[in-house]
């Protein structure tokens, strides 16, 4: 097990490096925040000064080792536009997309598994039928229209909840939260439903389609020859079987929630790291697209490790190399 730790580990650093030369690069060509910063009708001489100052001046390699050697240091960069360190504002943005992403991959998950597992136990029946119809939008209606649909209903209409914003912050075992008050709650019930319903939608079809594949093999025959109730059936050994791809999928789109929950934060004004991102792009703050799209790199590398060894837990047939 500690062979495969070490090895995933050298394979994480690498796999980071590289993406961090093609993140780099690829951000360094899409313009110059100097073009954002100042007012077009400066003077040359201001605009080289300011050129000059931030090192925009020096070659695309000086710039990217002058990048790294501040990263081995704990330090990647200072946004352009907000003038505070990179992670300080990375990481006071990240606390509202958590909570966001975990109470809809939590409704997700909550619904998605139980209804995938009963539209497998009963694949013709009409409530089988629904469920893999109402699965099929969450896949084929555009978020942000959903998203303002949502507003529509609930908070024009019948003006039950908010229609964007964060809502009053609470303290909860020391960690300051909105979920910790009723107007947290109120205030993320949309935007949580609004980015739960594709991953939902992907649980129910990859559930279903192990539950109808796993009813028919012979280790469910001879559970039910013993007698066995049909619930212990299905939450002992079908969904153990069945719970690799589901993690595998759960894990990936975890990550992918937490990285790139633009358009949900957007439409709600919900202040994360996904519309800090798309706000970074618009001003062209490039240590902040930088950093940020490494920090995501790295999210992932970890993400796929912690999928790895949950396979092991879940399955004694999968071994891990360097494992006993």
């Amino acid at each position: 097990m500690l062979s495969y730790l070490v090895t995933r580990l050298a394979q994480a650093v690498v796999v980071v490096f590289a993406m961090s030369v093609i993140v780099f690069v690829g951000v360094f060509a899409i313009g110059n925040p100097i073009d954002v910063m100042i007012d077009p009708g400066a003077t040359q001489e201001i605009r080289q000064q300011m050129i000059e100052k931030y090192g925009f001046d020096q070659p695309l390699y000086v710039q990217y080792w002058t990048f790294l050697e501040n990263v081995f240091q704990g330090d990647m960069g200072t946004s352009l536009v907000y003038n505070i360190p990179v992670i300080e504002l990375v990481f006071s943005r990240f606390p509202a997309t958590l909570e966001l992403v975990l109470v809809a991959v939590g409704i997700a998950a909550v619904i998605g598994i139980p209804a995938g597992l009963w539209a497998g136990y009963r694949p013709e029946s009409k409530s089988a039928k629904l469920i893999m119809a109402l699965s099929v939008l969450g896949f084929s209606v555009p978020t942000f229209w959903i998203g303002m649909l949502l507003i529509m209903g609930f908070a024009v209409e019948l003006g039950v909840l908010p229609s964007g914003g964060r809502g009053d912050v609470g303290s909860f075992l020391g960690i300051s939260t909105s979920l910790a008050t009723a107007d947290g709650w109120s205030h993320i019930i949309l935007p949580a439903i609004n980015l739960s319903l594709f991953k939902m939608g992907l649980l129910i079809r990859l559930t279903r389609a192990g539950m109808v594949e796993a009813m028919s093999m012979d280790y469910v025959r001879f559970a039910r020859a013993q007698g066995l109730p049909d619930n212990q059936i299905v939450f002992s050994h079908i969904l153990r079987n069945i719970s690799i791809p589901i993690v595998t999928v759960f894990g990936l789109e975890l990550g992918s929630t937490l990285a790139f929950a633009v358009v949900t934060e957007s439409v709600f004004t919900w202040p994360g790291v996904g519309k800090l991102i798309i706000d970074s792009i618009m001003q062209l703050d490039r240590p902040v697209m930088v950093s940020y799209l490494v920090l995501v790199v790295i999210l992932f590398v970890f993400i796929n490790l912690a999928v790895d060894l949950i396979y092991a837990w879940l399955d004694p047939r999968v071994r891990l190399k360097g494992g006993a």
